[in-house]
């Protein structure tokens, strides 16, 4: 609004310099591009993280298995481990020597965490691995995909914005350097006879 205003006051205006039409044209140009571009640019963005991520997703939930562990033994003492798909950190997570069989038929066994609180022998629980049975993290999930999607359209557009702004400034900055640059060249004109009685007559 205030870039509209600007160039309907500088229209006619007869002080009027050009740098102010020009600083009103730039603001206006800077509008329309945050108005316009950023939106664009954050959709575009959001989009093309959209499907790589639904891709990948996709990928991971065909390519990793939920098999189920059996607890061998345990191994003693327990850790807080934060999960990076949830904003709260889990419940703590205890050590245990399991047994499990992975997709392919393959058994395996090894030291890993479990989310149960005391383990013993025989307790069964479910464990991601890849094809041939080797430990994973859980596949992305398709809501987990779109808001990363999301957030990355909002990121571009906020940083679209960010550069047309920073873009504006800079372009003002220079007019005004060149508008004092302008009123130095008048001064120097005037010499140092300004303002004595009689100077010009």
């Amino acid at each position: 609004m205030r870039a509209l205003t600007g160039l309907w006051r500088w229209r006619h205006n007869p002080v009027r310099r050009r740098t102010d039409l020009a600083e009103a044209w730039v603001a206006l140009v800077a509008l329309l591009l945050v108005a316009v571009a950023a939106p664009v640019a954050g959709c575009l963005a959001g989009a093309a993280a959209q499907d790589s991520l639904q891709r990948s997703a996709r990928q991971q939930q065909h390519a990793r298995h939920l098999v189920t562990a059996t607890v061998v033994r345990n191994l003693g003492g327990a850790m807080p481990e934060s999960d990076p798909d949830t904003s709260a950190t889990r419940e703590p997570h205890s050590r245990v020597l399991a047994s499990w069989t992975g997709p392919d038929g393959t058994a395996q066994h090894g030291p890993l965490l479990t989310d149960l609180r005391s383990p013993h022998r025989g307790d069964r629980f479910g464990l991601w691995t890849d094809p041939h049975g080797r430990i994973t993290a859980r596949p992305l999930d398709s809501a987990t995909a779109t808001t990363h999607a999301v957030l990355a359209g909002l990121g571009t557009a906020l940083l679209t914005a960010g550069l047309v702004e920073g873009g504006r400034r800079l372009a003002v900055w220079r007019l005004v350097r060149r508008r004092y640059a302008r009123w130095d060249q008048a001064w120097d004109r005037a010499g140092p006879d300004w303002g004595k009685a009689g100077t010009g007559s």
